[in-house]
């Protein structure tokens, strides 16, 4: 995804019920990648492979400063059980796609759908955000049922994935979601 000009805004600490979505700083994720501690207690099964790659070329193309992302520290027991944020920034059409993920043992229990909630909401908030979107493997529907539940619809299905798109909210109302391939 290229974004338009302009950087992201710095991410802020988004707090739910039960979930703190911290900002992820470079020198974290980093630590995460060598193996290291990065700051936080991480829960069993954080990080995982899949979470590993994704940090890998996050810390490979980052600046100083923030990857893009935020940790989901469970408030409980201030451990880090999984990760979300967006793949670069807006791109020409106002879209920005999310990914994000648990580690298995906390999944099914509803924080997937706490932490990316949290994070949508902050991003179609966002100036010059139209639309977020996200790419979910066909066959995961867990992830695409999650994303349904929070609006999402899918509005492609290509090279083995489900596109999804769910319009940004700006002073309270919904617009229209940006196509694919739409300029505008």
């Amino acid at each position: 995804m290229q974004g338009v000009a302009g950087a992201p805004p710095q991410r802020p600490r988004l707090v739910t019920a039960r979930l703190e979505l911290v900002p992820q700083s470079l020198a974290a994720v980093r630590a995460l990648v060598e193996g290291e501690e990065p700051g936080l207690p991480l829960a069993d099964g954080y990080p995982h492979a899949e979470t590993l790659d994704g940090l890998r070329i996050a810390a490979d193309h980052a600046t100083d400063g923030e990857v893009g992302g935020w940790f989901i520290v469970r408030v409980e027991d201030g451990a880090v059980i999984g990760d979300c944020g967006t793949k670069g920034w807006v791109d020409d059409r106002g879209r920005v796609e999310i990914g994000y993920g648990l580690s298995a043992s906390f999944r099914r229990r509803g924080y997937g759908g706490e932490a990316v909630a949290a994070m949508v909401t902050w991003l179609g908030a966002q100036p010059g955000v139209r639309a977020v979107t996200a790419e979910v493997e066909v066959g995961n529907e867990a992830s695409r049922r999650l994303l349904e539940r929070l609006g999402f619809v899918v509005e492609d299905t290509a090279d083995g994935s489900w596109w999804l798109a769910r319009a940004a909210e700006s002073q309270g109302r919904a617009t229209r979601v940006p196509g694919r391939g739409d300029d505008g």
